[in-house]
């Protein structure tokens, strides 16, 4: 799970993309990166961090240009480091580089095919740059000095004839515009925006329309599953449909943890969807439940807070702000150690023992995955002085891997994974845990959106909306994904520096 953002501007768009990827970063805080194209050159800065950390004032005086896009990332597919940041570039056909977020399911079919059949060369481990690849070829074998939005978007159509799984992807062709398109089931998101100027019309793509808001970028809409954007080197605006069979099913996810309550995702508002979980908690709670002597309701920050504000509104219960946050901490969700996730929550929230001490708290969080963090967190609040701890999920409980995109590799590294909620309970330190209902959680979303037939709940039921995942292939990708397989020459992934990766300045300095 990243964060991609793309910019067609009338005038220099790189602090624009700086401030997107800031609002952007809560999607991937390993690395990030932003390449830019200035008559023809492609000027780049990447590298491991925070978008604070990659970028620093003489990095971005070299990212002239008004076309640009951007990328935050977290490890998934692959391993982590510098080399992984994207963009991704080729030199041919024309000079391309891509942003990707998302996972492919059939990368390792791409990787041989491409290097046996197409002739060219990978030099990661990277699905997002065997993507790439694959459009380059597909654009190349359109055999046109100069293509047209018909090029372009035959080979977009191409793409989603050879490539599986989840991509929400932009790109730029170097003189001639940006692209971007969505995988031909959407599950991952991508949204375009514009914004008229003096000069005429400027557009936006990103993961999340919570990115334009800083920039004042009219929100226009989705891309539909399967659909691909082009903006031309004259500014002008081009869509098509390029798949054979699109159908929209996002990943619920997006909706539970990963995206700001800010956004508007397939026309579902996140902060309305995560009141409804809420909503639709206390109502189990309320039914199954009614024993529980809750005092106050507490949420686990951040993404929790909207959650367990509708749980204790409509079960009457006051709610405190029991944790505060160290603000400098990131999501330890996407730490990409285990030992890095259990060491950070301590340093990340601190206990108000005043809203503790004597009572019975019902602990809320937006979701249970690992359940390293839940346990240190129910012993912060017994450490505090409480009587008895609740714990609540807004979302069902997390049993099967993610192959999309998001950090979920292992079932054995899922608390949930063939144990009770009895079970759970009892390792996590609870008194009692009440998991939201996947039909509650469903249907929290679809209320924003009753067009949406079908929701990607793969992590929640086992059903891989793609119909290609079978046992051996989690088998495999547990092998390459889980905790212990992320290392870097024997370090944590997260361990490296920001540095320069110049496409015509291979001499700048690394940090």
């Amino acid at each position: 799970m990243c964060g991609v953002v793309g910019i067609v501007g009338k005038s220099d768009v790189k602090l624009h993309l700086y401030d997107a990827l800031t609002m952007l970063q809560h999607r991937g805080q390993d690395a990030a990166g932003i390449m830019t194209c200035e008559g023809g050159r492609l000027n780049q800065r990447k590298g491991v961090g925070l978008v604070k950390s990659v970028f620093h004032s003489r990095h971005m005086a070299e990212l002239v240009g008004n076309m640009g896009i951007g990328h935050v990332r977290y490890p998934t597919a692959g391993s982590s480091g510098a080399a992984m940041a994207q963009p991704f570039y080729v030199n041919s056909p024309y000079g391309i580089c891509m942003a990707h977020n998302g996972n492919l399911t059939n990368a390792d079919e791409l990787m041989e095919h491409l290097f046996k059949s197409d002739l060219r060369h990978i030099n990661t481990d990277s699905d997002s740059e065997a993507l790439l690849n694959v459009f380059a070829h597909e654009l190349h074998l359109q055999g046109k000095l100069k293509p047209t939005p018909s090029d372009i978007f035959e080979s977009v159509r191409r793409v989603h004839l050879r490539c599986r799984g989840a991509y929400g992807v932009v790109g730029m062709i170097a003189n001639y515009g940006m692209v971007a398109f969505r995988d031909p089931l959407g599950i991952r998101p991508l949204v375009y925006g514009q914004r008229e100027t003096e000069e005429g019309m400027e557009y936006i793509v990103a993961s999340e329309s919570v990115a334009f808001d800083v920039l004042g970028f009219e929100l226009v809409r989705d891309l539909a599953p399967g659909e691909a954007l082009y903006v031309d080197e004259n500014g002008e605006l081009h869509l098509q449909q390029c798949a054979d069979n699109p159908k929209l099913m996002p990943c619920i996810f997006e909706h539970v943890y990963f995206a700001r309550p800010d956004s508007i995702i397939d026309n579902i508002s996140v902060y309305k969807c995560r009141l409804r979980m809420g909503e639709k908690l206390a109502d189990k709670i309320t039914r199954l439940y009614s024993d529980l002597d809750i005092d106050v309701v507490i949420p686990i920050p951040d993404t929790s807070r909207v959650s367990a504000q509708a749980i204790a509104e409509k079960l009457g219960i006051k709610f405190r702000e029991g944790f505060m946050k160290n603000r400098y901490i990131g999501r330890t969700f996407i730490m990409p150690g285990q030992k890095e996730r259990k060491k950070s929550v301590r340093q990340k929230l601190n206990p108000v023992k005043l809203e503790f001490q004597g009572k019975n708290v019902l602990l809320v969080d937006d979701s249970i995955v690992r359940g390293t963090t839940s346990k240190e967190i129910i012993q912060m609040a017994r450490d505090a002085g409480a009587n008895k701890v609740y714990m609540a999920s807004a979302a069902p409980p997390v049993r099967f891997p993610n192959v999309y995109g998001i950090d979920m590799p292992s079932a054995r590294e899922l608390i949930a994974h063939d144990r009770t909620d009895e079970e759970i309970a009892e390792l996590i330190g609870a008194d009692c845990l009440i998991y939201q209902d996947l039909k509650d959680l469903v249907d929290s979303a679809k209320e924003g959106n009753s067009e949406i037939e079908y929701f990607d709940c793969a992590v929640f039921d086992g059903n891989y909306v793609t119909g290609d995942v079978d046992q051996a292939y989690l088998d495999k990708l547990d092998q390459a994904r889980n905790d212990n397989a992320k290392l870097i020459n024997g370090r944590p992934a997260d361990s490296g520096n920001g540095e320069v990766l110049g496409l015509h300045n291979p001499d700048v300095e690394a940090e």
